[in-house]
């Protein structure tokens, strides 16, 4: 379990008007002994739609150990309320660019042959609103002396569902190590998918919540992390370690060290 933003209800301001449910069509928020309550941390995504409905100011957000959001259990209760209810979904995550969990839903409806109440969101793939964010497999780009296979590549921007993730070795890099390591498409890179990031001025947060994301949904081969001998980069090593055993799934995990320097240290 990690800590991720979810919201907060003071039970003490609410007065149990209700009109934080019709803006959470997750089912987060039920009204139970006159008082709106957060029924599971599974269902509430932090993105605080509800905030803004709330006349008493009893809705906040904070920051605590929570269980993750999961998507597709959302959508099985979602699609239960019926057409309005799943638009009303697709389009909080769109109105907070919540792009992961926007595809997560969109790839869930396709699965179970339903129809996208949403004409933005048929063609999301094909016209996101910022291209580099597409997912594209690059294996058979044809380049020569590139040897990446995937797109994009910051840890930050993968969505967990990607295709080229599925049976795939990661390679998780520091974002200094591949200008500083000469070898690093032919030593490092080569058979393995890209994920890049700064341990230091990214969140770390962020960091855990999406590498636990890409490990339990998808089969695994092994994780590699490729960072600088700078004390910074070190702290990536413990999330990664922590969202292996959240997977509850045997990973193999190795750690690549590059100096300074340029050269190879472990």
């Amino acid at each position: 379990m990690a800590k991720r933003k979810i919201i907060k209800i003071d039970a003490d301001q609410c007065n149990g008007c209700g009109l934080c449910l019709p803006n959470c069509p997750e089912g987060a928020i039920q009204i139970i002994d006159g008082k709106a309550r957060l029924i599971s941390d599974l269902f509430c995504d932090g993105l605080g739609a509800c905030i803004g409905q709330c006349p008493q100011g009893a809705i906040a957000i904070e920051e605590r150990e929570a269980q993750d959001y999961d998507e597709r259990k959302v959508m099985e209760h979602i699609i239960k309320q019926g057409k309005n209810t799943i638009k009303a979904h697709l389009n909080h995550l769109k109105e907070h660019k919540a792009e992961e969990y926007f595809q997560q839903a969109i790839d869930y409806l396709k699965e179970k042959g339903l129809e996208i109440p949403l004409e933005e969101a048929r063609s999301h793939e094909a016209h996101a609103a910022c291209p580099g964010l597409k997912a594209i497999d690059l294996q058979d780009s044809g380049a020569k002396i590139s040897t990446l296979k995937n797109w994009p590549v910051q840890i930050m921007l993968v969505p967990p569902s990607a295709p080229y993730l599925k049976d795939a070795s990661l390679l998780i890099a520091a974002d200094c190590v591949p200008f500083a390591y000469a070898d690093f498409h032919r030593e490092l890179l080569r058979g393995k998918i890209l994920l890049v990031g700064c341990p230091k001025l990214d969140d770390a947060i962020i960091y855990q919540d999406k590498i636990s994301q890409i490990l339990k949904n998808n089969k695994i081969k092994s994780v590699t992390y490729a960072h600088m001998e700078v004390p910074c980069c070190f702290g990536l090593i413990k999330i990664i370690k922590s969202a292996i055993e959240e997977s509850q799934k045997d990973i193999p995990f190795t750690e690549v060290v590059i100096s300074i320097k340029g050269e190879r240290l472990k």
